[in-house]
């Protein structure tokens, strides 16, 4: 599976105020196994997740919880 970060004023605005990342996926890919993947590699827990497809592609909004904050990600992810 390949999660792509996405790096865009309003992906890096979401992180902050909704403690929300922004990844580009495979369009085959459901959001269970997306969750998964977010959790076993991060090892965060994930609080829901929102997709939608763009010109061919699939974007998934992957909403942490609390306790865990995105912009910890986004540092290792080398976003910010």
């Amino acid at each position: 599976m390949i999660l792509v970060p996405v790096t865009t004023e309003k992906a890096v605005k979401l992180i902050d105020l909704e403690n929300t990342i922004l990844v580009q996926t495979d369009r085959q890919i459901r959001k269970e196994e997306i969750k998964k993947e977010m959790e076993k590699i991060f090892s965060v827990k994930v609080k829901n997740i929102r997709t939608f497809i763009r010109n061919n592609k699939k974007y998934a909004y992957v909403r942490l919880a609390k306790e865990n904050p995105a912009i910890d990600i986004a540092t290792k992810l080398g976003m910010i």
